[in-house]
């Protein structure tokens, strides 16, 4: 066995693995490593090329000891500068991101994630779990959702007559899954959307009729076949004649329909295609 209080060599390859440390207790004193050239540490590395100054392979198989790490390190780490990493991150406990982090592949996150800077996501991202946004979301492309709970929901636009002002209006809220069609007409035939019969429910559509003018004794004789067919009208020189406003209600049939009251304190998700 060669020792030394101090040395300088040229290069220093050990061979023999010492068997009479197998625990992190058995080493009792810390001394210092200097290498201005390639240090190699553990087994064979995966690729079979050098890629960097110090290159960090699989430990060694020995008899009866399972180390299945390249690398365990047990206090905190610091790294100044670009971290690239090839293959999968697996954290187990709490990762903080304080500054920006930029994800060009997929990002799976299967627990709670907090981040206190700037997120931008190039990629796909798959969350699997809850995610707690306690500042403003802004998305500027298409956003799907299958269910949005919330207190209330609004827009909030740049006020389009008064600069220097924004506009916010809020949506109405119902107990049902509904949809509206309005507009003018001076027919005694409103002619609904071809949509409409595979949207929503016939049995469900109710109009609102509102005559311009004077009175004209209004109301709806039928709804069938997409059509709403208008009583009424008024007689104006010898002919009858129709000028109203009109708004349809109807309640989509292509999701399940909606359960206003339900038991629970947490919010249950409800939705999808009959």
């Amino acid at each position: 066995m060669f020792k030394s209080t101090a040395g300088k060599f040229a290069k220093v390859n050990i061979g023999t693995p010492d068997l009479s440390k197998l625990s992190l207790s058995q080493f009792t004193t810390a001394g210092v490593l200097t290498n201005p050239g390639i240090s190699i540490f553990g087994g064979v590395l995966p690729s079979g090329i050098i890629r960097a100054g110090v290159s960090i392979g699989p430990p060694a198989a020995l008899p009866g000891l399972t180390l299945p790490f390249s690398l365990e390190v047990s206090g905190i780490s610091n790294f100044i500068g670009v971290t690239n990493q090839i293959g999968a991150y697996n954290c187990t406990g709490a990762s903080i991101f304080n500054g920006t982090q930029t994800t060009n592949g997929v990002n799976t996150v299967n627990a709670a994630s907090i981040f206190n800077g700037v997120v931008t996501v190039n990629g796909a991202t798959a969350i699997n779990g809850a995610t707690n946004i306690n500042g403003t979301l802004t998305v500027t492309g298409l956003a799907t959702f299958t269910l949005v709970a919330a207190p209330f929901k609004q827009f909030d636009i740049l006020h389009p007559s008064k600069t220097g002002y924004r506009l916010r209006h809020a949506c109405i809220e119902g107990p049902e899954i509904g949809v509206y069609f309005r507009g003018k007409s001076k027919t005694d035939m409103i002619n609904l959307p071809d949509y409409w019969k595979d949207l929503v429910h016939e049995d469900t559509i109710t109009v609102n009729l509102t005559p311009i003018g004077q009175n004209q004794n209004l109301y709806v004789e039928y709804i069938k076949d997409n059509l709403i067919k208008v009583g009424g009208g008024a007689i104006i020189q010898g002919e009858k004649q129709f000028n109203y406003h009109y708004t349809v209600f109807g309640e989509r049939k292509d999701v399940d329909k909606l359960v206003p009251e339900y038991e629970g304190i947490e919010i249950t998700h409800q939705g999808g295609a009959e």
